[in-house]
């Protein structure tokens, strides 16, 4: 018993469920709420923050102030009108270019082969000649591929084997 009044340390008398009735404990570091119901109100809160910082950026913006002066609410009222219908046209412009995003992706469809169109998914191959195909037409003489192995062959052997040539040796 000395122990903990030493150290100031009392054990808990028993676990303490969550405020926000999630069903979870809670403890006191995280104000007798549960990790995750803790870990949403911090981010809320963040959010918040976030939020009133760039009301205040927008409105003392167009001011001289270096932001530090308090806001007066009617102010706020005043220019959350057009801040809202900002948000909301810049909102409208980020759905349309996710729309091309979207728009873009339906165009290029399923995995086909090239030859029988057939859907190939993850175990298409790619060919040198750069289209996709299936197994049976994987190989360069089944989809009658325009790609020249022989020359490209040949040019890898040229570049990894330089021709060397000794200096001619002067005649005694």
């Amino acid at each position: 018993m000395e122990s903990h009044d030493e150290t100031g340390c009392q054990a808990p008398e028993g676990p303490i469920l969550c405020i926000n009735n999630c069903g979870f404990f809670g403890s006191a570091a995280t104000m007798n709420m549960c990790s995750k119901c803790h870990k949403d109100l911090a981010l809320k809160q963040e959010q918040a923050k976030l939020a009133a910082s760039s009301i205040g950026s927008i409105v003392n913006g167009s001011s001289s102030g270096n932001g530090k002066e308090p806001i007066v609410a009617g102010t706020v009222d005043v220019q959350a009108g057009p801040v809202e219908v900002k948000a909301i046209s810049t909102e409208a412009s980020n759905d349309s270019s996710s729309n091309q995003i979207i728009e873009s992706k339906v165009k290029e469809g399923p995995n086909r082969c090239t030859a029988c169109r057939k859907r190939v998914g993850l175990t298409g191959f790619n060919c040198k000649c750069g289209n996709l195909f299936c197994a049976v037409h994987r190989y360069s003489d089944k989809h009658d591929c325009p790609f020249d192995y022989r020359t490209a062959a040949q040019d890898a052997i040229a570049k990894a084997n330089p021709v060397v040539k000794a200096e001619k040796l002067d005649k005694i």
